[in-house]
């Protein structure tokens, strides 16, 4: 019975030795896709929002969307409550100057992002955080 007991335990080593190098071909593996899958990210702008943002703002800058991309909640909902009070008051006739102050602002920052390089977007935008133009 030892004898078989034995074998049996060289046969687990094997076997775990075996699982602790699949393991860590498949750890080496993971971490070179992952490493792949960065780079493409980063050729692609994944980092670097400024098309995006920049044709929102221009689009439908008054809802202030591309405030909320880049992060800025407090700017995108003032934005966006301007907007939506200009809507309310457009029967009175003074919301339209609201509405349409707030769409200006979203086209002026659109051509401002779109103007700018990649790196001074990125660098002026998302990480120095300057919420407004």
């Amino acid at each position: 019975m030892s004898e078989e007991n034995k074998d049996f335990g060289d046969k687990a080593e094997d076997a775990a030795n075996d699982a602790k190098e699949a393991a860590g071909d498949f750890k080496d593996e993971a971490k070179k896709t992952a490493n792949e899958f960065s780079e493409g990210l980063k050729d692609v702008g994944g980092d670097n929002k400024k098309i995006l943002v920049g044709i929102l703002a221009i689009i439908v800058g008054s809802l202030g969307v591309h405030k909320f991309i880049l992060g800025y909640n407090k700017e995108g909902f003032i934005l966006l409550g301007i907007t939506v009070v200009g809507m309310v008051l457009t029967c009175v006739g003074v919301g339209v100057f609201l509405v349409w102050a707030t769409g200006l602002v979203g086209l002026i920052e659109g051509i401002i992002y779109l103007t700018k390089s990649d790196e001074e977007f990125y660098n002026t935008y998302q990480v120095g955080k300057k919420p407004w133009f």
